[in-house]
């Protein structure tokens, strides 16, 4: 997800455009006295960097959904990501259970510049239906995660302001926002708490088209893998508007399974089991 900063000719590039926006933000004031859009690209581009080199992954998921009276339903979930290299990654999701989902699958190939290519097989029907650019924004299996949350989070889909560093839940955190550059995106903007030592997201807040905060996602219980990857076994999402959340709880993690890009073809869809 990122390259190393002082010999990438593509990071290079990045710093120049961060100089163009610090250069914007110095026409105002209160911005420029409060945002720095350089710090908050490189920040980006140094977690990402850490993240680089997993290869492939699987996991099995819990997904639970509630209601805003706290009545909930489960579903099982497994999950395969594929990291891509000169485009961004690739995953698929595979539900297994209740049995009205049951061999539904999502395919999302993420794109650095352009829109991602994602579609949703549903065995009902037998169909491979894809999801359009403008649906995005969309409740992705009627959970608050939207299509556009579950894509991979490339480092060109946002431009970046550092605000202000700050502690949360005792860890001393950078807090960035991140502005999508998809004028299709769901969002106008999201607010970033990432920790200063690993650099591990740990709360976004997403903020809707009126620029009204619609969403916080929080990440708990890290564990590291490989001596290098940080995941997240548990995700909370709270959809502010409605009062209804959805928690992503993973487990058995497993790494470079020998996975290859033909597992995230289209035509796997049909495949899966």
């Amino acid at each position: 997800m990122s390259r190393l900063m002082i010999l990438s000719k593509e990071t290079q590039m990045k710093l120049a455009a961060a100089s163009m926006f610090v250069a914007i933000a110095s026409a105002c004031p209160t911005t420029a006295a409060f945002a720095s859009p350089e710090k908050g690209l490189e920040i980006a581009i140094e977690a990402d960097s850490r993240d680089k080199g997993f290869g492939d992954s699987t996991a099995q998921i819990t997904m639970i959904l509630m209601d805003k009276y706290g009545q909930s339903t489960e579903r099982a979930i497994r999950n395969r990501t594929f990291e891509g290299d000169n485009e961004g990654d690739k995953s698929l999701v595979i539900f297994d259970s209740p049995g009205d989902v049951r061999g539904t699958a999502f395919l999302s190939h993420t794109k650095k510049a352009d829109s991602d290519d994602q579609w949703l097989y549903l065995p009902a029907l037998k169909r491979v239906k894809r999801i359009a650019s403008s649906n995005k924004a969309g409740p992705f299996m009627g959970s608050e995660f939207s299509y556009e949350d579950i894509a991979s989070q490339e480092i060109e889909k946002y431009t970046y302001n550092y605000l202000r560093d700050e502690k949360l839940n005792g860890l001393d955190c950078f807090v960035i926002e991140y502005d999508p550059v998809d004028p299709k995106s769901g969002y106008t903007r999201q607010i970033v708490w990432m920790d200063t030592a690993e650099y591990r997201v740990l709360k976004i807040d997403f903020y809707d088209r009126k620029d009204t905060l619609l969403k916080t996602l929080t990440y708990e219980n890290y564990n590291q893998y490989l001596g290098k990857f940080w995941r997240s076994n548990r995700l909370v999402m709270v959809n502010h508007q409605t009062d209804k959340k959805t928690v992503l709880v993973f487990a058995d993690w497993k790494f470079q399974t020998g996975m290859t890009e033909r597992d995230f073809e289209k035509s796997a869809l049909k495949r899966t089991r």
